[in-house]
């Protein structure tokens, strides 16, 4: 069989010669205007670092389950899709549309932020671009609580530059801002109350499995290669994803405090644990997080960044960086963050889904001084 290394270097190679015969039909990425006050933040989002250019779909997915937030609704789902490109063709993803942009800025009290500012901002991703058919290995992200699935952009294209199928689910209801194919934008509404994180996190696991499900058929995802993870409430519904469906081998939580010990089949499954200072060892939820590390059988790492607070994980650190903001607890550069995000969870998929050893998951690494091994 055909090793991972040369497979994508023969799908490299096949990537170059389409994107020079494409070349004039190639839409070179939209530039945003400043926003009406402050600064220009259409740069923000930092490009991704692997082989291949990045397109993106975007799917409406109807259960016929009842919504947990709406029971007199079906459960409906909007997910984003990016995948390894044949080309960078076709018009560029947008981020967020103003009225989201206004939504989500509301919901982190971000009220003196020009409101369609996160709409200037210039994502990596083609729209439609002609992608590839071969299985490939699949990551499912699902975004922290409040948090739409745009927020995890900066990763999702990272992974899918690198080779990898990224599926990324907004939880209707949970995020500030949702919109749908008929121009409905749904709210938080679970932010109403105080949620159950075990019951939150098994709604979701539904939400996962029926995703892979509705998508087998229309995206070349390889069942036998997926993780799954997020952050926040989406990192700590990966043990739950693990145990509900056995097509997913691998779970990663970025900075979410989990609501309950793994069980079933998720206690043996390869978990990564990556998180804040108030997540190491001797931080404030450190022994939460030591109880859950104990608890897993199989191969695991539990990894502190120093400097990082809870959306260092997430896009909001280069556009905070980018806006200026000063996010409490947090010390490192939000563009270095992203990038220690992106270069851990890489390694882990790469490690877990291809089989390819990675050493800066078996000990500190000199280039990466602000990583502490728990």
């Amino acid at each position: 069989m055909e090793s991972e290394p040369v497979r994508f270097a023969r799908l490299l190679a096949l990537a170059a010669i389409l994107a020079t015969a494409l070349c004039t039909a190639t839409a070179a990425p939209g530039s945003a205007a400043p926003t009406a006050s402050g600064p220009d933040i259409s740069s923000a989002l930092p490009a991704p670092t692997g082989l291949f250019p990045v397109g993106v779909q975007e799917f409406h997915l109807v259960d016929d389950r009842r919504d947990p937030w709406a029971p007199y609704r079906d459960r409906e789902l909007m997910v984003s899709a990016w995948y390894p490109a044949l080309a960078p063709m076709g018009r560029p993803d947008s981020y967020a549309t103003p009225q989201e942009s206004a939504l989500i800025l509301s919901s982190l009290g971000l009220t003196d932020i020009a409101p369609e500012a996160l709409s200037t901002i210039r994502t990596h991703a083609y729209i439609d671009a002609p992608g590839w058919g071969y299985p490939l290995p699949t990551v499912v992200l699902s975004p922290g609580f409040t948090m739409p699935r745009s927020s995890l952009t900066g990763l999702a294209e990272e992974l899918a530059s690198r080779g990898y199928l990224v599926v990324g689910i907004d939880h209707t209801y949970e995020s500030a801002a949702v919109t749908f194919p008929d121009g409905r934008i749904t709210e938080c509404r679970a932010c109403q109350g105080r949620p159950d994180g075990a019951a939150v996190s098994l709604e979701r696991a539904q939400d996962v499995s029926f995703v892979l499900d509705e998508l087998a058929g229309r995206l070349p995802i390889d069942s036998t290669r997926i993780a799954m993870g997020g952050h926040s409430a989406g990192g700590f519904t990966a043990p739950f994803a693990l145990a509900e469906d056995n097509r997913i081998r691998a779970g990663f939580n970025l900075d979410g405090t989990f609501p309950a010990p793994p069980y079933g089949r998720a206690v043996d499954r390869p978990f990564l644990m990556m998180g804040a200072p108030h997540h190491a060892p001797e931080g404030k939820y450190g022994a939460k997080w030591a109880t859950i590390y104990d608890a897993f059988d199989g191969w695991k790492r539990w990894l502190s960044v120093e400097g990082t607070s809870h959306s260092s994980f997430t896009d909001y650190a280069p556009i905070a960086t980018a806006l200026g903001i000063e996010v409490p607890e947090t010390t490192i550069d939000g563009n270095r963050a992203m990038n220690l995000t992106r270069r851990y969870v890489a390694a882990f998929l790469d490690n877990q889904l291809r089989n390819i050893p990675q050493p800066i998951l078996d000990a500190p690494n000199p280039t990466a001084p602000e990583v502490h091994f728990g």
